[in-house]
């Protein structure tokens, strides 16, 4: 290279080395070393060189650079950030922390830097300030300044103002495509997943390439239960980066979402490898265990989430969510004194229901009333459920329902009679049942299949302006054929055995029965019940992951039993004999006649397999797991009675339902 002979040939040789060092740091650290022949102490020469030399692998003669440029100018946020980076590759984890932290306070608005802190953050352990810092990586992409009061107000916790200045703003200038980005990020943030699924899906038409945006799609895809689509969205970023964490965890998740639990353990086994400090990827990774019957590795991946983080309430309750782990009165107080500890509502509650099961199990009932109440007092406060309006849709469910409803409707629907839906309150009894069936050799049992409420929510989202039950009686029948091949192509992904029949066990599901009649006639429809004390004291004590908000009241509970019980009812009055009805305890008092006549509904010959359930070693993902794979057994018929002093509001909101 010529010799730099002024100040402008410096600068030219300064802008090309920067330039260089994303594609060719050798060649920019060849011109980084010409700069400082001509001008030693330049910094910005020897930043160029030491962040060369990081991306060529030598992360200590980064340093021998780094150091004593960061101590003659504490102040540059680039030279804090490279170091940052270098203290990371050599596994100076807390310098490099510092380092992080200071570029960020520095400059704000460098994105880079706060990404770096998140990560470093997130593999330490710490999820609270990784979360923090990863939010404000997210406020740095935002330079637009006409969106920088939008972007305060979505970071600063107010995504209501945000979204209202986001809309002035496009309705203004509609193809401000940040906007849009942004406008997308906010709706997600406050949980309207298939709004911000489509405002994803339309800002990426136009920018295909931004992966940051096709992530949180794939995100707000998986809180939807769309497994096949987050699962093509995922393999598409992992393929430009396949070491990216955040990718390699949401596609671990999705995984599980659709069956492939072999492949989310091989993902879940390199994360934790990869980030042996992180608590909440062994608990996933637990989780996914569990699945899969590997019960010691089980509990050893959730004690480990514990050893983490000895507040992490979701961990204890996974563990005392096993149903056969009983505590140790030293890990009782260890919950005890983490509850006090607690710094987030989530912990808290998880923790209650945990020791609600440990006091249970030796049996001090009022104890173990007062924290199961405790945490569903708690969860009930992050998810209000409102049971007027619960009744109210189960009388216009009924009102539509109706048996000229169903005979004018005979026609359409797509003729599979692959599925078996399997219905009823939790905790019923209704994995029982689906264990059973999938014992057989025609039958394969999937998981609680989201297909039917996301095929209702599409059918209610076609027509905005009239009602849910008007838009159903409106399907022609070709309408009606279409959306039951839908939902038999959208369930083949979570069908692996190839089997004639499979099993879709959402309990919800009872909501949707017209609509299962006009699409799927052919489809078995099993009701699992339970005595409604048993059923229901069983959901109040039970924290589930999501859904079943009336769960954590018991009022609430009764009330949602009844209209439960009530519009079944109608159902078997309108359609009578559709629907076989499976009583728990008549299950466990005559096994093989109940057996017999569940098979006979469902056209099936008899096998001995499907008394020997216990055998089965599938997956099973739902909190009955441990359970099924037991012989039947009656101890838990009447556990309900140790709380029956502090069940009253369940028995009278139960009314005249209880003596049915």
């Amino acid at each position: 290279m010529n010799r730099i002979r002024d100040s402008a040939q410096l600068q030219a040789t300064i802008m090309e080395a920067s330039g260089l060092l994303a594609t060719d740091p050798r060649r920019a650290a060849g011109l980084a070393a010409a700069a400082l022949n001509a001008a030693p102490d330049d910094p910005r020469a020897l930043l160029i060189l030491a962040s060369s030399r990081r991306r060529l692998g030598d992360a200590v003669g980064a340093k021998t650079i780094l150091a004593p440029l960061a101590l003659r100018y504490p102040r540059a946020a680039h030279t804090q950030y490279e170091l940052g980076l270098v203290h990371m590759a050599l596994s100076e984890t807390q310098p490099a922390i510092a380092s992080l932290e200071c570029a960020s306070r520095l400059k704000p608005d460098l994105a880079e830097a706060w990404l770096a802190l998140g990560d470093l953050l997130f593999a330490n352990g710490d999820e609270v300030r990784a979360a923090a810092a990863f939010s404000s990586y997210e406020r740095a992409l935002i330079t637009s300044p006409a969106l920088q009061h939008a972007a305060d107000h979505l970071f600063s916790g107010r995504p209501a103002e945000a979204e209202r200045l986001l809309r002035d703003r496009l309705a203004q200038q509609g193809d401000d495509l940040e906007a849009l980005r942004l406008l997308a990020t906010t709706v997600a943030k406050q949980g309207r997943d298939a709004e911000a699924e489509s405002l994803f899906d339309l800002y990426l038409q136009h920018q295909p390439d931004d992966d940051g945006a096709r992530f949180s799609r794939a995100e707000t895809l998986f809180r939807r239960n769309k497994g096949g689509e987050a699962l093509d969205c995922l393999r598409a970023l992992i393929g430009r980066q396949p070491e990216h964490p955040a990718y390699r965890n949401l596609l671990a998740a999705v995984l599980v979402l659709v069956g492939d639990y072999a492949e989310a353990i091989v993902q879940y086994e390199g994360l934790v490898a990869q980030f042996p400090e992180q608590p909440k990827i062994w608990l996933a990774y637990g989780h996914a265990l569990r699945i899969l019957d590997r019960r010691e590795d089980t509990i050893a991946a959730y004690r480990r989430a514990i050893v983490l983080r000895p507040d992490l309430g979701e961990a204890y309750w996974s563990l005392a969510n096993l149903k056969t782990v009983r505590f140790a009165r030293a890990e009782e107080e260890a919950m005890r004194a983490s509850l006090h500890a607690a710094g987030s509502d989530d912990d808290r509650l998880h923790l209650h229901f945990a020791l609600g099961k440990a006091c249970e199990d030796r049996a001090d009932y009022a104890a173990s009333f007062r924290h199961y109440a405790a945490g569903s007092a708690l969860r009930r406060r992050l998810a209000p459920y409102d049971a007027a309006a619960h009744t109210s849709r189960m009388h216009l469910i009924r009102d539509v329902s109706t048996s000229a409803f169903f005979s004018h409707r005979k026609d359409g629907g797509f003729p599979s009679g692959a599925p078996i839906f399997i219905l009823g309150l939790p905790r019923s009894g209704s994995t029982l049942v689906e264990q059973i069936l999938a014992s057989h050799t025609a039958v394969e049992g999937t998981m609680e299949l989201a297909e039917i409420g996301l095929i209702a929510a599409e059918v209610r989202a076609s027509h905005p302006s009239r009602s849910y039950s008007e838009t159903l009686a409106g399907l022609d029948p070709d309408q009606r054929t279409a959306l039951g091949r839908s939902y038999i192509e959208r369930t083949r992904i979570h069908r692996r055995l190839g089997r004639d029949i499979f099993i879709d066990k959402m309990p919800n599901n009872f909501e949707h029965i017209p609509l299962i009649q006009l699409l799927l006639p052919n489809a078995r429809i099993i009701d699992v019940r339970r005595h409604p004390m048993a059923a229901c004291f069983s959901a109040f004590k039970q924290h589930f992951a999501r859904g079943q908000d009336f769960s954590y009241d018991l009022s609430d509970l009764g009330h949602f039993y009844r209209d439960y019980v009530d519009l079944m009812a109608h159902f078997d009055a309108v359609l009578p004999g559709r629907i076989h009805r499976v009583l728990y305890e008549d299950l466990i008092a005559d096994t093989e006649q109940e057996v017999r006549r569940l098979l006979d509904y469902c056209c099936l010959p008899f096998e001995d397999e499907c008394l020997r359930f216990h055998e089965n070693r599938r997956a099973v993902r739902t909190v009955s797991s441990e359970q099924v794979r037991e012989p039947l057994h009656s101890h838990g018929l009447d556990q309900w009675r140790h709380y029956e002093r502090w069940l009253q509001p369940l028995r009278d909101a139960l009314g005249p339902k209880l003596a049915a």
